[in-house]
């Protein structure tokens, strides 16, 4: 049987992948595993719970709240926040792990359960396979102990985590966006209420869109994986700029004054450089994965800044942030990390942040954003292919050397097998788009035919 745990928590389709019963089941396993972690003698264990606004989390809130407290566990439930809320009040609250329940950007039908450690970060793989351990045990019928009497958990509603999440973001901002109007897609998520409410105690002017609900059309239309809306509404109020989070508010991506497209790349350039002139960018460093845009690697060492490279994966930028004390890092799809304010990628904050910076040079977004020059990036997945033998095939590996040799420094290839899929990555920088398109095509031929 594979392993539950993926690169963000357990997920799949709610009700079929990802049932009640499952849900009951590893929160129970979670408090064994994580209740005991450096808690305090003769106190209760407590747990953080929240979701995004799906359907779905109605019934897998309830399962994994009963679970918890079945294991003894007192439960602080939160309602609709984002993931960074959760890892937040998790740390500030002193619990001893929090609980989201979301499938973040991903549509609708699915959902999924994610724990965080005590102080809000997230959990080693260790403690993940721990975890999973105990879950087939019970599964399998293992007796556990239970409490009964005035050992089981006790269940709080805790309405102040919105208040106590918003007020966190606002002092944290280096500067006030009074005169700034910005609009806000919050993808009907989880921070339709906490992103329009902290930009609007930060001072500015706020438009919402995708900022209604429903639970059955977060991420439909609207939020970082569908652009448009707010690509069109930046210019239709005369905003100076906008936001978009994805469901569960851990990623963001902007719009400048005209509508167009400001990435994640761009989001850490603008950043980084804000950072390091207020001194808070340690060890004058930015960590970033290996898919970020060359533009942005070049920008970088014109600024005089250092980047760190990982894995993609904002799991890996976090481990190479907090191995080498440094203290902004992301990705290209808007997970940006502010270790000093953030234990987790947070998109209300990212955008607080890039607006602030916006309103303290009193210069345009596009303008902040020319910090670095998109390069032409080509991605080609290359399906059905045994990507197991990537590392391994000369030919595939004399293709590369010759699409580096035409490229020289002006260009740059990545080619890597999926860890969740049987495909391989094609990915190829150029300064000319046609010449990217060339590149990676042919390097995709290469694959299909050397490994196919």
């Amino acid at each position: 049987m594979g392993r539950l745990f993926g690169t963000d928590g357990v997920r799949g389709v709610a009700n079929a992948d990802l049932t009640a019963e499952m849900a009951l089941g590893l929160s129970v396993a979670a408090a064994g595993v994580l209740a005991g972690a450096g808690g305090e003698p003769g106190r209760r264990p407590l747990a953080v719970v929240g979701r995004d606004p799906r359907a779905s989390g109605e019934f897998l809130e309830a399962a994994v709240v009963a679970g918890l407290a079945s294991a003894g566990v007192d439960v602080l439930r939160v309602g609709v926040l984002p993931t960074p809320a959760v890892a937040y009040l998790t740390g500030s609250l002193g619990a001893d792990f929090g609980v989201m329940l979301s499938a973040s950007h991903n549509p609708m039908p699915d959902n999924g359960v994610k724990f965080f450690a005590r102080g809000g970060h997230k959990l080693a793989d260790e403690l993940e396979d721990r975890i999973e351990a105990a879950y087939w045990d019970h599964a399998a019928g293992l007796p556990w102990d239970r409490p009964v009497g005035a050992g089981v958990g006790r269940v709080t509603d805790f309405g102040e985590g919105f208040d106590r999440y918003v007020s966190h973001l606002v002092g944290v901002l280096p500067h006030r966006l009074d005169g700034l109007k910005v609009v806000i897609d919050a993808a009907h998520g989880a921070a339709s209420r906490v992103a329009p409410e902290a930009f609007a105690r930060a001072g500015a002017d706020v438009v919402t869109i995708g900022a209604e609900p429903d639970g059955l059309n977060i991420n439909d239309g609207y939020g970082s994986t569908h652009l448009g809306a707010l690509r069109a509404a930046v210019p239709a109020h005369g905003a100076d700029l906008g936001i978009a989070v994805d469901g569960d508010a851990d990623r963001c991506l902007a719009a400048d004054g005209t509508g167009a497209d400001i990435d994640g790349d761009q989001i850490l350039a603008v950043l980084g450089v804000a950072m390091r002139d207020a001194g808070t960018l340690r060890h004058g460093t930015v960590v970033a994965t290996v898919m970020s845009n060359l533009g942005f690697t070049l920008a970088m060492q014109r600024e005089g800044l250092r980047l760190r490279q990982t894995a993609v994966g904002d799991r890996y930028v976090l481990e190479e942030m907090k191995r080498g004390g440094y203290s902004l890092g992301g990705e290209q799809s808007g997970h940006v990390i502010v270790l000093d304010h953030a234990t987790t990628g947070d998109g209300t904050l990212t955008g607080l942040m890039l607006a602030a910076r916006v309103a303290a040079t009193r210069r345009p977004l596009a303008e902040l954003a020319r910090v670095m020059e998109r390069l032409p990036q080509v991605l080609i997945n290359v399906r059905d292919v045994d990507r197991s033998r990537a590392a391994d095939s000369r030919e595939v590996a004399e293709a590369v050397a010759e699409a580096e040799r035409q490229l020289g420094d002006t260009g740059r290839v990545l080619l890597r097998p999926s860890g969740t899929e049987p495909l391989v990555r094609v990915m190829v920088e150029a300064a000319d788009a046609a010449q990217a398109r060339a590149v990676a095509s042919g390097l995709a031929d290469v694959v299909k035919s050397a490994l196919g």
